[in-house]
């Protein structure tokens, strides 16, 4: 047999680096290579649109197995299964006791409880886990920073009065000062003194968390790949390095530290990114200790808010599911699925209920659960996954020379990077190089809001009282990328009368019909209601029948050509009755100005400035 098969592939040979090259040339029938077929990055590096072997025999992940250091290719080595999560907010112990109840029968197997703090005693934790059973259960506690020590005392009893096995008993407490320092520029070092007791009061169960890293809240804050990447790192070394100076033996540190982490929607980069993560990471806790278990990074995956729209909420469950394939295959301990309907109601029995059956779905359907690495051995993979990590690692270090995470924090780079990426992602989207299906691209032209108004970005802390004042240092700025055309669209929505925009199409049939298609698009993004036609044959013609319409806006759609026979007649016949603009970048453009019009839309355009210069223009 093998014999056989050797024989068979030495009829074949390798195609070589340059004739995939030149059948792609040939395929791109003079387009630009570079600019075609490159992946420029958000991360700083670019990306070949093919490799071959030879290019990743130089890569040490690629001998690395499943289950072995650095774990770059998993912690597991003979399944890929993981936690199926949801949090709840625990507005009372019995709430939400009867609602993990339910939901445990509804596929989730890992439970988050967010908990007032000032509810934290013996008896609301014994109310809150009655029935449940603490073996078969990952249990999450999120509280009131403050109260974290009291609530691990808590649970330590309650595990130990009902005589559970220790190795068996799994989840965490979210206890990350830190997490306050970057969200809401709040100093709380105060509390960093008393890491090493959360640490020691649960350091019996092994599987059971003491501190969080909860760099999720930065992919939230719109933050590229290997920026959360990168800071995360940062963030857990820090609590490496407080830990062990407080005593603390390196490996029960290490162990005892629980990523939580956001999925963003970049597909292929967010796999690499989880597998960046625990090779890094490995590399980081070896540095303190040569226990390899301890090297292992566990992690829990949420799937961003960043990107969530209110209009065209349903778009939603694509992207968090594109999200939650990508954490599956990149390997995670568990999920965390952001419910649809997130960004503008507490969310429904309806919205959880599919945000579960996502991560089921995966699991029973697409048998994600079964295969270790699926992404392994993929030279693309390998190649994004080594220069994402090199980029992280240049940021971790240079985190590091500022003196650590913290003191990074306290003199607020690192929140002042992430808010120039988020003010660049929101900038490149009002100029559509970011887009947002449903937002800033193809809107659904009939869509009102029905009474639905972006959350704030939550003010609220675990204590169950909002912040008082300002932080001390700088704080993330977690707006969505939609928020500005969400904003936009309720205006223009609320205002006495939306406007109309009408698309006087004339002129040769295939530019007209692409230019009214693009103005539709781009205009509809502001809510405003669009009405197309298939053609006129005099301008005269076209704008009677927008007057007709009751058109605020009348766009002229046609050629570059014929713009100079009709664009000037239109605006003339119009004569000021409404809105006039000319759809696209004419060559006479000068002409066209010079006859008194002054409104363009194009590709170059940037849409959230136009748009918002047309409301005001409109008295909106």
């Amino acid at each position: 047999m093998a014999d056989c098969k050797e024989k068979f592939f030495s009829d074949f040979t390798a195609p070589t680096r340059q004739e995939w090259r030149d059948k792609i040339e040939v395929d791109l029938k003079g387009a630009d290579y570079q600019k075609k077929m490159v992946w420029r990055t958000n991360e700083g590096f670019s990306m070949e649109p093919f490799y071959l072997k030879e290019d990743v025999e130089k890569l040490a992940t690629v001998n690395a197995l499943p289950g072995e250091f650095p774990y770059v290719r998993g912690n597991k080595a003979a399944c890929n299964s993981w936690y199926v999560r949801q949090d709840i907010k625990c507005e009372s112990a019995k709430q939400a006791n009867a609602k993990a109840l339910d939901i445990l029968n509804r596929g989730v197997d890992s439970l988050g409880f967010r908990i007032p703090g000032a509810d934290v005693s013996k008896e609301y934790v014994a109310e809150l886990l009655d029935g449940i059973y603490a073996e078969c259960v990952e249990l999450n506690f999120i509280t009131c920073q403050r109260h974290c020590v009291e609530l691990a005392e808590i649970l330590v009893a309650y595990f130990e009065e009902k005589g559970l096995d220790r190795e068996k008993v799994r989840g965490s407490i979210s206890f990350d000062p830190l997490e306050k320092f970057v969200v809401k520029g709040k100093d709380t070092s105060a509390l960093l003194g008393t890491a090493k007791q959360m640490v020691e009061t649960l350091a019996a169960y092994p599987h059971f968390s003491a501190l969080a890293v909860n760099a999720y809240k930065l992919t939230n804050a719109g933050a590229y790949s290997y920026q959360d990447l990168g800071y995360a790192l940062a963030w857990g070394n820090e609590y490496m390095n407080i830990l062990t100076e407080a005593g603390v033996d390196a490996c029960l540190a290490a162990k005892s530290i629980k990523f939580n982490l956001g999925i963003n929607g970049v597909y292929f980069m967010e796999i690499a990114k989880l597998r960046a993560a625990r090779m890094l990471w490995a590399q980081i806790v070896s540095r303190y200790t040569e226990c390899k278990e301890a090297a292992k990074m566990h992690v829990c995956a949420y799937t961003t808010t960043y990107n969530q729209t209110v209009f065209d909420s349903y778009v939603n469950m694509l992207r968090s599911q594109t999200e939650a394939m990508s954490a599956a295959l990149g390997g995670v301990e568990s999920m965390v699925v952001v419910p649809f309907d997130a960004p503008y109601e507490t969310p429904t029995d309806f919205a959880e209920r599919i945000a579960r059956n996502q991560q089921l779905l995966l699991k029973d359907e697409c048998h994600f659960d079964r295969m270790v690495d699926v992404a392994g051995g993929s030279y693309f993979i390998e190649e994004l996954t080594a220069a994402l990590a090199t980029q992280a690692w240049k940021l971790f270090l240079s985190v590091e020379e500022e003196g650590g995470f913290l003191a990074a924090v306290k003199n607020g780079s690192v929140q002042n990077t992430v808010n120039q990426t988020n003010a660049e992602r929101h900038a490149n989207a009002g100029k559509r190089r970011e887009f947002l299906l449903g937002t800033n691209q193809f809107p659904n032209f009939t869509e009102v809001s029905e009474g639905k108004e972006p959350l704030s970005c939550g003010c609220t802390n675990c204590c169950g009282h909002a912040d008082e004042g300002k932080g001390e240092i700088p704080a993330i700025n977690s707006s969505r990328l939609a928020s500005d055309f969400e904003a936009l669209r309720l205006s223009t929505e609320k205002a006495a009368k939306v406007p109309v925009a009408f698309m006087l199409t004339i002129g040769n049939l295939a530019m007209r019909q692409a230019r009214a298609q693009f103005s539709c698009n781009f205009l509809a993004a502001a809510g405003y209601k669009v009405v197309d036609n298939l053609g006129f044959e005099t301008v005269e013609q076209g704008v009677e029948a927008a007057m007709t319409a009751g058109a605020d806006i009348v766009v002229i759609c046609s050629s570059d050509d014929e713009y100079a026979e009709y664009a000037i007649p239109a605006f003339k016949c119009l004569d000021g009755r409404a809105m006039f603009v000319v759809a696209g970048a004419p060559a006479c453009s000068d002409e066209l100005k010079a006859a008194g019009i002054e409104n363009f839309i194009n590709v170059k355009s940037n849409q959230l400035a136009t748009l918002k210069e047309y409301n005001a223009k409109l008295g909106i």
